[in-house]
C-alpha cells in the first residue's frame, strides 16, 4: 500500500501578531495581551519541536509583535495590569480595585479559572457582586485575585522549568507583594527568551521565519482602494492614496526581521491573507518569492468550487495542494477547514480524538491523489497560533504533541519549511489571481460599513493633512516619528473592530488608541489637533435597528407563507463574522408579541440552505430571558468562550434559558430552565411553548412561563452556541427589550 500512496508534504504555518497597545512608544501598555500571550503561546510553539527529530514548522512574525516582546523583555515597560501586580494593596486606589474587579477574571472560565479552586471561588464571589461594592474583596482577596490570574495564564511546562513558579501556583492563596513581583520577573524571563529560540531553532534549520507589513495593513485597501470598496457607499473616500505606505510598511517589516534575526523573509504573510494582483506585484518588486492566501480565493481564481462531503472532507484536493505564481511571486493556499477544527471544533475532543480526527483527514487528502501527474503536493495549514490554545486542557501541548507525532512515524508524510519546498517544487501559472481575505472571499470586515467607513474618512483626512505639511516643510525633525504614528493607524485590527460585526468587549478602548495615534501626528507636527478626533467614533454612528411596529399573532408551522404579517416584526439582521459560514445557522431574526406571547421567526442562513449536508448537523441556539421591572433569581450564561476577548454583555444574568436544538433537520430539543439563588438553574416546563422548524423555525413563548405579566418589560438575547460554545452573540451590545400589554 505504502508503495502507491504518493507522499504528502504538509506546512503548518502559525501566525502571531498583536496590535499597538501603547499611546506612545515608551509609555505603558494599555492591554495585557502581548504578555500574557508571550507567557502561554509564543515559546512553547516553538519548544515542543524538542520532541520530534523530523518535524518541521513555520511561523509567521509580524515586527510590531516583536518590537512589544522587546520592551516587555528587555525595555522594562509594563501594562496596566502588571503595574498594578507589583503594587502594593495598600496603594491601590478604588479606580484601581473596580479595574480588577472588572479585568482580573478575563481567562478561559474552563480552562483557567475552573480548575483553580481559589480562582473559582473569588469568580463566583465576583458573580454575586450586583451592586459592584468594591468591599466584596478583602485585601488579601485583591492580593489573591492579581497573582491567580497572572499565574492562569502560564503554560504548563513552566511549572517544571521554574521551580519558583510551581510554589507559587501550589501556594494557591494567601500571596504576598513579592510573591507577585516574582510572577511577573518570570514572567519577564520568559519573554525575554522568545526572540533568541527562535533565531536558534530557525538557524538549526528546524523553522523558517517569515513576516507580514509592519503594523498589519490590510495591503489591497492601501494600494488599490478605487476597486476594492465593494458597496455605493457614500461616506467613502474616493481614494485613499497610500500606495507608497503599503511598500514602505513592506520593506520596513524584511528589515526588522533581518536585523533582529540575522535573515531576510523569503515569505509575506499578507495581513488577513488580503490578496490581490497589486499586492503580488509589489512583493515582486521587493524581491518577496512567495506568499500565501486561502482555497476561497484561489477558487475563485480558477473558477474551481472546493467540495466537501457531509464530514468536511475535500473531494478533490489536487488544485488546493498546489503552489502557483502570479506577478513573478509564488502563492500557496491554506485548506481553510482544518484551521477552523483546530481553532473552535478540536477543543472539545479529546487530545487523542482531535488528533486522530486530523490525521484521518490528512490521509484521506493523500489517498485522493493516485490519480495526480505530479509528485509534488502540499497541504498547507496556516493559521492564527495564539488565541485557540486555552481553550484546550494543557494549552494545547497533548493535541501538538500527537498530530505531529502522528505524522513523523507516517514514512509517506512529511513537514516542510515552505521555502525550501517551493525550491524545489515547478509552481503552476496563475493567470488571474481574485481579490480576497481568508474570512468570506471579502474585504467587508474592514471596510464598507458605516463605523469602518468613518474611521477611514478619519484616516484619509490625516493622512491628506501629513502630507501637505510634509511637502512644505521636509525638514521638520518629527516627521518620521509622525509617521510611525500614521502607519500604525493603518493597522487591520482598528477596523476589524470598529462596527458590525465584531466586538472585542473594549471597543471603547481600541477607539481611544486609534483616535490618539491619530493625534499624534498633529502633535509631532506642531499642529494643531482637529475638534472631531476629540470625538469616539462609537459615537458618531446609530446602532439601526427595527422594533415591532404593533401586535401580531402568526400562525407558528415553520413556513414562509406568513411572512406578511411579520412585517409588522422586529427585525435583526446578522452580517457574516469571523467564523466559517456554516457556523452561522440564521442570517435575521424577527421578534413580536401579542399579549399572551413572544413571537420569534428565524431565517436560516443562505448558505446552510444550499448545504443540505451542514443542515442535517447539529445547531443549537440559546435564548436569554429576564424581566426588567421584577426581583427575580439571575443567573450568569453557560456558553463557554472561544478566546479571551470577553464581551460585556455576556456577563449579564438572566432568569430563563431556552435552548432549541436542531439535529438531522428537524427540532429535537426544547428545553427551558429557571434561574434559582446561587446563580443555579433548574430545568423547569416547556410544554406550552410552540416550536416549528420547514423553511423557518418559529417560536412561540407564553409571557406566564417566563414570568412576564401585563405592563412588564422583558429584556432579551440570543446566543448562536453549538455544543455549548459561544460563536455569537444577537445583538451584542444590547438587549432587546419589549413590553407585554
Amino acid at each position: 500500500m505504502a508503495a502507491q500512496t504518493k507522499k504528502l508534504s504538509i506546512a503548518f504555518y502559525w501566525h502571531m501578531h498583536q496590535p499597538v497597545y501603547q499611546l506612545t512608544p515608551t509609555g505603558d501598555y494599555l492591554m495585557p495581551w502581548v504578555r500574557l500571550h508571550a507567557i502561554k503561546d509564543y515559546l512553547d510553539m516553538v519548544l515542543i519541536l524538542d520532541k520530534f527529530k523530523n518535524i518541521k514548522l513555520n511561523f509567521n512574525l509580524v515586527p510590531v509583535l516583536l518590537d512589544a516582546l522587546i520592551d516587555y523583555g528587555e525595555n522594562g515597560l509594563h501594562d496596566i495590569h502588571s503595574r498594578l501586580s507589583i503594587t502594593n494593596i495598600d496603594d491601590l486606589s478604588d479606580d484601581d480595585k473596580e479595574f480588577i474587579i472588572n479585568n482580573f477574571f478575563d481567562a478561559n472560565f474552563h480552562s483557567m479559572i475552573l480548575p483553580n479552586e481559589e480562582y473559582n471561588r473569588l469568580y463566583q464571589k465576583a458573580q454575586l457582586n450586583e451592586n459592584n461594592d468594591l468591599n466584596i474583596f478583602s485585601n488579601q482577596e485583591y492580593s489573591d485575585l492579581m497573582a491567580l490570574f497572572n499565574l492562569a495564564w502560564f503554560d504548563p511546562i513552566y511549572k517544571n522549568k521554574y521551580p519558583e513558579l510551581k510554589k507559587l501556583i501550589k501556594k494557591g492563596k494567601n500571596y504576598t507583594l513579592e510573591d507577585r513581583i516574582k510572577i511577573i520577573d518570570i514572567q519577564r524571563d520568559i519573554i525575554k527568551k522568545i526572540i533568541p529560540t527562535y533565531k536558534k531553532y530557525m538557524e538549526n534549520g528546524k523553522i523558517e521565519i517569515t513576516t507580514s507589513p509592519y503594523y498589519h495593513p490590510i495591503l489591497p485597501i492601501l494600494l488599490d482602494f478605487k476597486n476594492i470598496k465593494t458597496s455605493s457607499e457614500s461616506d467613502l473616500p474616493e481614494t485613499l492614496k497610500m500606495e507608497k505606505d503599503a511598500k514602505e510598511q513592506t520593506e520596513m517589516a524584511l528589515n526588522r526581521i533581518e536585523e533582529i534575526f540575522g535573515k531576510r523573509p523569503k515569505g509575506i504573510w499578507p495581513s488577513e491573507h488580503c490578496i490581490n494582483s497589486k499586492v503580488t506585484e509589489m512583493l515582486s518588486d521587493l524581491g518577496v518569492k512567495w506568499t500565501i492566501s486561502d482555497e476561497g480565493i484561489l477558487a475563485n481564481s480558477i473558477n474551481f468550487e472546493f467540495v466537501r462531503d457531509f464530514r468536511g472532507y475535500l473531494e478533490d484536493p489536487y488544485h488546493l495542494l498546489k503552489s502557483y505564481n502570479h506577478n513573478g511571486v509564488d502563492i500557496i493556499f491554506r485548506d481553510a477547514m482544518l484551521p477552523n477544527l483546530i481553532g473552535f471544533e478540536y477543543p472539545n475532543h479529546s487530545a487523542e480524538g482531535a488528533a486522530n480526527d486530523l490525521y484521518d483527514r490528512i490521509k484521506v487528502a493523500q489517498s485522493k491523489l493516485l490519480s495526480s501527474p505530479d509528485d509534488n503536493h502540499l497541504l498547507t495549514i496556516a493559521m492564527d497560533g495564539e488565541n485557540c490554545w486555552e481553550n484546550y486542557p494543557q494549552d494545547g501541548e497533548e493535541f501538538l504533541t500527537k498530530i505531529y507525532s502522528l505524522i513523523e512515524n507516517d514514512p509517506t508524510l512529511e513537514t516542510v519549511l515552505i521555502s525550501d519546498y517551493l525550491e524545489k517544487d515547478t509552481p503552476k501559472p496563475l493567470n488571474k489571481l481574485s481579490a480576497g481575505s481568508w474570512i468570506n472571499r471579502n474585504f467587508k470586515l474592514w471596510i464598507d460599513e458605516p463605523l469602518k467607513n468613518l474611521a477611514w474618512t478619519y484616516l484619509k483626512q490625516v493622512r491628506d493633512d501629513f502630507s501637505a505639511y510634509v511637502k512644505n516643510n521636509p525638514q521638520n525633525p518629527n516627521i518620521e516619528a509622525a509617521k510611525r504614528e500614521l502607519f500604525i493607524c493603518e493597522g487591520s485590527d482598528w477596523f476589524w473592530w470598529y462596527g458590525e460585526p465584531n466586538d472585542s468587549g473594549r471597543d471603547n478602548i481600541f477607539d481611544y488608541i486609534f483616535r490618539e495615534h491619530l493625534k499624534n501626528i498633529y502633535l509631532y507636527l506642531g499642529l494643531d489637533v482637529p475638534e472631531y478626533l476629540e470625538t469616539p467614533l462609537l459615537s458618531a454612528i446609530a446602532k439601526p435597528s427595527r422594533y415591532p411596529k404593533e401586535e401580531f399573532t402568526p400562525i407558528i408551522d415553520g413556513k414562509e407563507h406568513d411572512d406578511e404579517i411579520w412585517l409588522n416584526a422586529g427585525c435583526i439582521k446578522i452580517p457574516d463574522g469571523p467564523v466559517l459560514k456554516e457556523n452561522k445557522f440564521y442570517d435575521q431574526i424577527y421578534f413580536g408579541y401579542d399579549k399572551d406571547n413572544l413571537y420569534l421567526r428565524f431565517y436560516i442562513n443562505e448558505y446552510l440552505k444550499e448545504t443540505p449536508a451542514l443542515l442535517k448537523q447539529v445547531n443549537q441556539m440559546y435564548i436569554y430571558m429576564r424581566n426588567q421591572d421584577k426581583k427575580q433569581a439571575l443567573s450568569p450564561i453557560r456558553i463557554i468562550q472561544k478566546t479571551e476577548s470577553i464581551l460585556p454583555i455576556s456577563k449579564e444574568k438572566f432568569h430563563n434559558e431556552l435552548q432549541i436544538s436542531i439535529f438531522g433537520g428537524e427540532i429535537n430539543l426544547v428545553r427551558l430552565v429557571k434561574a434559582i439563588p446561587n446563580n443555579l438553574w433548574v430545568i423547569t416546563t416547556s410544554k406550552d411553548i410552540k416550536t416549528a422548524y420547514d423553511k423557518v423555525v418559529d417560536v412561540a413563548i407564553p409571557f406566564d412561563t417566563i414570568d412576564i405579566s401585563s405592563g412588564d418589560t422583558l429584556e432579551f438575547l440570543f446566543v448562536n452556541a453549538n455544543y455549548g460554545v459561544k460563536d455569537y452573540f444577537v445583538p451584542n451590545e444590547m438587549l432587546l427589550t419589549i413590553t407585554r400589554m
